[in-house]
């Protein structure tokens, strides 16, 4: 007898793909002869192979614990969750009118999770409220004459504008994800487009809380600042800095009307807009070094200091050493100033061993700030392992996607 799960649409159930039908029961719905014959079979074999996606029954639920039930269900209903999302953007071959577009009772905060791999705070939802308030049609443009910001990232998937084109799914992890965006980094506002200015959230660790808003300027440098705790924060901040800027009474006017209702919504939903606030001076004093970018890295720390060790050579002679390989005009020169690289690699190998994670961390770092295409192999190496030791493997899978297409222009997924 089948012993697959339910489906949680049941007889609504839009998906037709031969896997989906294997691995969940669909009670009600009407299905031809072929159709039944094929489940029976599958039923069969799935029924033959026991895996994490059946039920389980008889003598092998006594050989597992509740947790472990309830892990499975978990698994599993993330599983479903899943493929929900990749059926929403059919094949070339497939009839798009049959598939919505979005798939039904798919919570946002859910979805944007999975397709960013990072959970969305709740000051994100309350700033897209807060710009449906001042044009509901075109939310993601709300501050764009006035202030000159545009909501991009996530808030694409919010407007409906990050769609899949032709049957090819948008590679979410690295839209609006720029040249020097670590995986830290996550933008959800883009400003002035010759400097590539951008703000967004900055996560020490994936699975928690960014632990600021930041803001940085691709076309200028790696450097990465932090803008206030919260977006209501970061957009005060930019606000501030026009206001500084603007002589026009007209455009000062325009200013301080979106001051004023941006403050009052940051009250009302209770976000902070100080620029630095407590939490962000507990986060400095945890800071172990400030990286090329700037912004800092956290790494725990046992009581002896084990976590992190400095790295051999300062930022400046680093920086020279980086800059010596990529300018080598000799294959023997770039040899000498390689080998001097692969003696910091090597000492980083004997600090994990000893449980000094913080150091490859930092060099892996400091290389990809550097900007230079010649070391990403040695990027993904460090940063990977890092992040591995360090329980932050999320960000080590955005990293091999930025790594495999880091473009200076066009880090917009929508076509």
């Amino acid at each position: 007898m089948a012993s697959n799960h339910d489906c949680k649409y049941g007889t609504k159930c839009y998906r037709k793909s031969e896997e989906h039908l294997k691995k969940f029961n669909h009670p009600g719905r009407k299905t031809n002869a072929n159709d039944t014959n094929e489940d029976d079979e599958s039923d069969q074999d799935l029924a033959s192979q026991p895996s994490k996606r059946q039920k389980l029954t008889g003598s092998e639920k006594q050989d597992q614990d509740q947790n472990s039930s309830e892990t499975e269900v978990q698994d599993l209903e993330t599983e479903e969750i899943q493929e929900d999302l990749q059926e929403t953007c059919p094949l070339e071959n497939e009839d798009a009118d049959e598939i919505p577009s979005t798939p039904p009772n798919i919570d946002i905060k859910e979805e944007l999770r999975l397709k960013f791999k990072v959970e969305m705070p709740p000051d994100f939802f309350d700033f897209w409220d807060y710009c449906k308030s001042i044009n509901n049609a075109k939310p993601s443009e709300a501050l764009k004459e006035d202030v000159g910001l545009v909501l991009g990232g996530p808030y694409d998937v919010m407007a409906g504008r990050l769609k899949c084109v032709k049957g090819q799914r948008p590679n979410y992890l690295l839209h609006h994800r720029f040249f020097y965006d670590p995986p830290e980094f996550q933008t959800v506002l883009v400003g002035d487009e010759k400097k590539q200015h951008h703000i967004g959230y900055y996560r020490d660790e994936p699975q928690k809380a960014p632990v600021f808003m930041a803001s940085n300027s691709a076309k200028e440098n790696s450097t990465i600042t932090p803008q206030g705790e919260n977006i209501f924060a970061a957009v005060k901040l930019h606000i501030d800095k026009l206001t500084k800027q603007t002589k026009e009474k007209k455009k000062l006017g325009d200013l301080k009307k979106v001051d004023k209702s941006l403050t009052d919504w940051a009250k009302k939903c209770k976000h902070s807009l100080e620029a630095r606030t407590k939490r962000m001076k507990d986060r400095d004093k945890k800071v172990v070094t400030k990286t090329f970018h700037k912004a800092g890295i956290v790494v725990p720390l046992d009581s002896t200091g084990v976590g992190y060790r400095e790295l051999p050579e300062t930022d400046g002679d680093l920086k020279k050493i980086l800059k010596k390989i990529v300018e080598s005009e000799t294959e023997a020169e770039k040899a000498r100033y390689s080998d001097a690289l692969q003696e910091i690699i090597t000492l980083v190998q004997f600090a994990n061993d000893e449980c000094d994670y913080g150091q490859g961390y930092e060099l892996g770092l400091d290389l990809f700030c550097y900007g230079h295409e010649r070391f990403h192999s040695m990027i993904g190496m460090l940063l990977s392992v890092a992040y591995q030791l360090l329980g932050r493997e999320v960000f080590g899978e955005i990293l091999d996607a930025h790594l495999k297409e880091r473009k200076k222009d066009q880090v917009s997924q929508i076509s």
